[in-house]
């Protein structure tokens, strides 16, 4: 679990680098638009916000309040696996090496 927790908060650390370095070094809408007007930008697109729905959908099942789930979800929309790698970070932290309370959230308690 220690193991994991060190990549996940390498993954935070990656998506804060890459994000700070598109966001100053690149015109958002210029470049999404080029992006998208590539056949293989869509699918690359589409791949991306499979993943963030399905990542989002673990994060509802495992989360015991439901505003909680949309902060999260809305977070993960817009900063993607930056959000998922904090999550997945914080969460091996409170589960304490308990792999089912990290993957079932509240539900491994009953």
């Amino acid at each position: 679990m220690k193991m994991s927790r060190s990549i996940a908060w390498i993954g935070v650390l990656a998506m804060s680098v890459a994000l700070y370095y598109g966001f100053t070094e690149g015109n958002f809408f210029i470049d999404g638009g080029m992006i998208l007007d590539n056949p293989w930008g869509i699918v690359s697109m589409v791949d991306l916000y499979v993943g963030f729905i399905l990542f989002s959908m673990w994060i509802f099942f495992r989360e015991k309040n439901l505003f909680s789930s949309i902060i999260w979800i809305i977070a993960m929309m817009m900063f993607g696996f930056l959000t998922g790698s904090l999550y997945v970070a914080i969460h091996l932290g409170k589960s304490k090496g308990d792999w089912n309370k990290f993957f079932m959230g509240w539900r491994s308690e009953g």
